[in-house]
């Protein structure tokens, strides 16, 4: 009666440990979605690994950029020099956008913007703006154990993957891979 009981519990917890992890990515998307509604960049922190967001955006951003430059520019030094200087510049805008300071500022500007044509929770000027849900209408896939991602389309219809990875047991956005 005790083994089986002990077997049960900790059959119980393997279980529950199990669905945890798989229901990660849904409480990252839920928490993040939070974070935004209550522009709270600390509890956004949380599910938003920025160290290698702004890695992986800036390595997205350079590539692109280098990619419409095309080889003519890269092999002239003059064209290489200003390719050097644009990286540079868009590195450093991506770096200073993707910290919890840098997203509190676009919340805030898109908060004073959606006030300013009507776009309130009440309809009222002086109440809170609807709140921004970039993942709302995502589809989502497990590419791994450890890799989930949220995928939304853009105006043109080009996709924007979010992907999530699991450090542990929690989940975290870590890259979006841009339609560039």
């Amino acid at each position: 009666m005790k083994k089986s009981l002990v077997i049960g519990l900790l059959l119980a917890a393997v279980l529950g440990l199990a669905a945890y992890v798989v229901a990660g990515p849904y409480l990252a998307i839920h928490g993040i979605r939070t974070a935004l509604a209550e522009q709270d960049t600390g509890r956004l922190q949380k599910h938003v690994d920025f160290p290698a967001l702004r890695v992986n955006l800036r390595a997205q951003v350079e590539d692109a950029l280098a990619r419409r430059a095309g080889t003519d520019v890269a092999s002239n030094l003059f064209g290489a020099a200003a390719l050097s200087i644009a990286n540079s510049l868009l590195g450093r805008g991506v770096d200073t956008l993707v910290t919890p300071m840098g997203i509190a500022a676009i919340l805030e500007g898109r908060a004073t913007w959606k006030r300013a044509v009507g776009e309130t929770v009440g309809g009222d000027t002086y109440a809170p703006a609807v709140p921004a849900d970039p993942l709302k209408e995502a589809t989502h896939h497990y590419e791994s154990l450890s890799r989930f991602t949220a995928t939304i389309h853009d105006a043109d219809g080009d996709p924007l993957v979010f992907v999530f990875t699991r450090q542990g047991l929690r989940w975290r956005l870590t890259d979006i891979r841009l339609p560039l």
